[in-house]
């Protein structure tokens, strides 16, 4: 049986949160997720990780107060399940989604909802793994789909309408991110003294509230790529990335 650990108020500052393990040039970005964290415990925010060090975890919480633009009630939305490295094919993936299920039925939540793309993209679950425990398929903006496992008759969730245009009126390289991300802190100002140096106009919208969040122009909201008005991408570029991508 494997040693699952659940981040609290009392536990989170003795806790990794698995992503940027022992990088110091993305400490701050740590420290501001687990701020972030720690502002969501209290409405059932769960981050609940494997004991080991790794990149293996799972985070929810009810879909009325997930950053995210999908709207809908008594559901949990999940933010990311990952398991990387030596721990794929153990199960453990299994394990956690089990968890929130469950976890979900012993709240009496309608059901679980989570992003993923028709085709496997960056930074999202594997469609067919959600199919597998009886996710289907309920709202869809262009290669990304909407999945939702239902406990009951109510209505299933569904993606903003702000999040359906997918472009924003600015024409110039625009970046959306949020400190749901630990790794966006050090890139925004990486870019950011680029941008300067090379006198190139670069854009950062920080999503720092729910509002924004649920109000965000495209599905993701962490980290969000437009150019000519239109989002491009959800990847996550240095300065190196961002020059290719330019070029």
């Amino acid at each position: 049986m494997n040693d699952f650990v659940n981040l609290t108020l009392d536990n989170i500052e003795d806790e990794h949160i698995c992503c940027a393990i022992g990088d110091p040039k993305h400490q701050e970005g740590v420290n501001c997720k687990k701020e972030w964290i720690k502002d969501k415990l209290k409405g059932g925010h769960i981050f609940r990780k494997l004991n080991a060090r790794g990149k293996i975890f799972i985070e929810y919480e009810p879909i009325e107060t997930a950053w995210a633009p999908v709207l809908g009630k008594n559901y949990e939305y999940i933010y990311c399940l990952w398991v990387a490295g030596s721990f794929k094919g153990k199960g453990i993936a299994k394990e956690l989604l089990e968890y929130a299920i469950n976890d979900a039925k012993s709240k009496k939540m309608s059901g679980l909802c989570n992003i993923v793309a028709k085709k496997k993209k960056p930074f999202l679950g594997e469609k067919t793994f959600f199919e597998h425990f009886g996710f289907k398929v309920v709202d869809t903006i262009a290669d990304y789909e909407l999945l939702a496992l239902q406990f009951d008759n109510s209505p299933t969730p569904k993606f903003s309408d702000t999040a359906r245009k997918m472009q924003i009126e600015n024409k110039d390289f625009t970046i959306y991110y949020s400190n749901e991300c630990p790794y966006v802190e050090y890139e925004v100002k990486e870019l950011s003294n680029y941008a300067n140096n090379k006198n190139i106009k670069l854009n950062f919208v920080k999503i720092d509230t729910l509002e924004k969040a649920k109000n965000a122009p495209c599905i993701f909201n962490n980290w969000a790529n437009f150019y000519k008005g239109k989002f491009i991408s959800n990847t996550i570029l240095n300065a190196n990335a961002f020059e290719k991508l330019i070029k």
